[in-house]
């Protein structure tokens, strides 16, 4: 009967800190785990801290930019010169007034009254009547007998009255 007897006696497991070492975590580790969180907030709320811009500045270079941009149209026909500078004026009053829903439509801009309010009455008056003039060009059936560069004059024109006409 005693062919082959199995010990089934119970051992007590062992325990976990006997399978850590005594020194895991030491101060040196500890020290360079403040410093790495330390150095990673610091960069993170510097990023998120950004210099204000200079309304002035920045409405300054958004002129310079649509003059550019209106200059390079040349001789083309009246409705392409009257999308272009559509698109051009619209993308400067978005950025000049840091409204970014102007630039959307033109009926995004006309329409919000609230938009043109910081502008001069001359202003908000030779935008409407130019805009309404540029989606004539823009959707009108038959061709027009208006060339292109007087479209781009106007839209000079109404790009000057704009940036002159900004009262805040």
């Amino acid at each position: 009967m005693n062919e082959k007897s199995r010990n089934f006696e119970l051992v007590e497991p062992a325990s976990p800190e006997a399978l850590v070492p005594d020194s895991w975590v030491e101060p040196w580790m500890i020290a360079t785990a403040v410093l790495v969180i330390v150095i990673l907030a610091v960069l993170i709320f510097r990023k998120k801290k950004a210099s204000p811009l200079d309304p002035l500045t920045t409405r300054q270079a958004a002129f310079e930019k649509a003059v550019t941009e209106l200059d390079k149209i040349g001789e083309v026909p009246a409705r392409e010169a009257a999308v272009r500078s559509s698109l051009i004026l619209r993308k400067y009053l978005s950025v000049a007034t840091g409204d970014p829903a102007l630039f959307e439509t033109h009926e995004e801009t006309i329409s919000r009254h609230d938009a043109l309010q910081g502008f001069s009455a001359e202003a908000r008056d030779a935008a409407g009547s130019e805009f309404g003039r540029l989606a004539a060009l823009k959707y009108a059936r038959e061709i027009s007998a208006v060339s292109g560069r007087d479209v781009v004059a106007g839209s000079r024109t109404l790009l000057a009255t704009l940036h002159r006409g900004f009262q805040t």
